[in-house]
This record gives C-alpha cells, sequence and structure tokens, in this order.
C-alpha cells in the first residue's frame, strides 16, 4: 500500500477545500473561478515549492488524480459552504488537518530524495504552510505564520518526530501517523489554551 501517496492526495483535499471556503467567505472571491483558483492555489501551491526546491516536476502536472481530488474539494466546498462556515470550527479542522498531512508527505519526499534530514524538517513545513500563506495572501489577509498563533511550530515538531522515529528504525506508517498526531494536538491545544511563541519588538 502506498500510504505516503494517499495521505498526498488526502492533503490535497482538505487543503482545496481549506481554501474554497476562505475565499467563498469573501465578498471579492464569490465567483466561482475565484474560489476554483484560490482552493486550487492552496492545495498545491506547498507541495510545488517543495518539489521546485527538491528539483523534480510536481506531482500535480504529471498525475491527474491530484486534478480530479482539487475539483472534487472545491465542489464540497461550494455545495456545503454555507454548513461549514456556519461551523467556523470546521475550517479550522481542515486547515489542521491539511498541514498535518502535508508536512508529513514533504518530509517523507525530501528524504527519499536524498536530503539531509534538517532539510528534510524545513522542507515538510515548506510544503504544509506555504499553501496557506498563498491563500491568506489571495483574500487579503495576514498569513499565520506572520500571527501569533503556533503554526509553523507545530509542523515542525512533526516533521522532527518522524525524522528522529525513522533513525531509531521505527516503521514509516507509525512515523506517519505519530507526527500527524503531534501536529494536530499541538495546533488544537495551542489555540484552546492560547499558547504563543515569545514575541520579538519594543511594544
Amino acid at each position: 500500500m502506498q500510504l505516503p501517496y494517499y495521505i498526498d492526495l488526502l492533503g490535497t483535499l482538505v487543503f482545496a477545500v481549506s481554501g474554497a471556503l476562505a475565499a467563498s467567505d469573501k465578498n471579492m472571491y464569490r465567483d466561482i473561478f475565484g474560489v476554483a483558483f484560490t482552493g486550487f492555489v492552496t492545495a498545491v501551491g506547498g507541495g510545488t515549492l517543495r518539489d521546485m526546491i527538491l528539483g523534480v516536476r510536481p506531482v500535480w502536472v504529471a498525475d491527474g488524480n491530484y486534478l480530479i481530488v482539487v475539483t472534487l474539494g472545491v465542489l464540497l466546498a461550494l455545495f456545503f459552504k454555507y454548513y461549514f462556515l456556519k461551523f467556523r470550527r470546521t475550517f479550522f479542522l481542515f486547515d489542521t488537518m491539511g498541514i498535518a498531512l502535508y508536512t508529513i508527505v514533504g518530509v517523507q519526499k525530501s528524504l527519499a530524495f536524498g536530503v539531509s534530514p534538517l532539510a528534510a524538517i524545513i522542507l515538510g513545513m515548506f510544503s504544509a504552510v506555504m499553501g496557506g500563506v498563498i491563500r491568506d495572501t489571495l483574500i487579503n489577509e495576514i498569513p499565520l505564520i506572520f500571527r501569533k498563533e503556533i503554526y509553523a511550530t507545530a509542523c515542525l515538531s512533526g516533521a522532527a518526530l518522524f525524522v528522529l522515529l525513522k533513525s531509531l528504525g521505527v516503521d514509516d506508517n507509525v512515523n506517519a501517523f505519530s507526527g500527524v498526531i503531534l501536529i494536530f494536538m499541538i495546533r488544537i491545544l495551542s489555540v484552546k489554551y492560547k499558547w504563543t511563541l515569545p514575541k520579538v519588538g519594543y511594544r
């Protein structure tokens, strides 16, 4: 079973939903093209950046399943938009699930291309957060990684756990599950208990 492949598709789906929901919640992106485009770049933006750094062709260019999944995610967001937006936590959960899945896929793929463990951790984080950065920029919001919320740090923690467990010889499926759960829990708990990183500045 190609678990990383299916995790990547699942991450693509939830990020497409996340991006389309964010766009549909803005008056300036009420038209279907704006919603679909935002969902698309949210879903593939981080992975595309990662693949460019690794020097390989982005997966969605070669594999049509990714475009099918993105389309499905956009359609889900459009048809169930009012239900999703009525329960604001749904958007948060989709985004959190997306960054958790994308982080682990990014680490796994980076290690498979022979990069150093530290670089793989960073690329895993890039895979997860850059789609959201593009999404927030398009809808004129401050990207989450520039806010006080713990976001990228959660991704780095999950990626580091994956690399650590792999170095100890633990099965990759266990590593992936553990990394996803750690990212998910850090993100959930940090929002619930308002955990933040130390501020930098003079104010």
